[in-house]
């Protein structure tokens, strides 16, 4: 079976990585330059711009040039999306909870 990535799949590997939620959670926050974001990693800026590129790849971020500065900041969309497949999962998983809860409450009581 071929692997086919939706924006969702992006987004979720986009947020598997510590340094990507780091900067998603400053980005949280307000914009920011680039050099403010990479400031508490320690790692080269071309590699901190990787994770960046992940992040805009997907989706969850956006950026533009400003002057001699790059700034960021997210975008919200991509966020509601995975919010809203994560409650419909969840939804999901209380139903069959109840439904099982159900179950072994019958069964308790057949075999009282």
């Amino acid at each position: 079976m071929p692997y086919h990535s939706t924006p969702l799949d992006l987004a979720f590997h986009a947020l598997s990585d510590p340094t990507r939620r780091a900067v998603v959670s400053r980005l949280a926050e307000g914009e920011a330059p680039v050099s403010a974001l990479a400031a508490p990693f320690d790692m080269a800026l071309p590699s901190f711009a990787q994770h960046l590129k992940v992040l805009e790849d997907c989706g969850l971020i956006t950026s533009e040039k400003r002057g001699r500065s790059r700034w960021c900041r997210l975008v919200p969309t991509r966020f509601e999306e995975a919010a809203d497949w994560m409650q419909a999962e969840r939804r999901h998983w209380v139903e069959r909870l109840d439904r099982l809860e159900t179950y072994l409450d019958k069964r308790g009581n057949d075999h009282e």
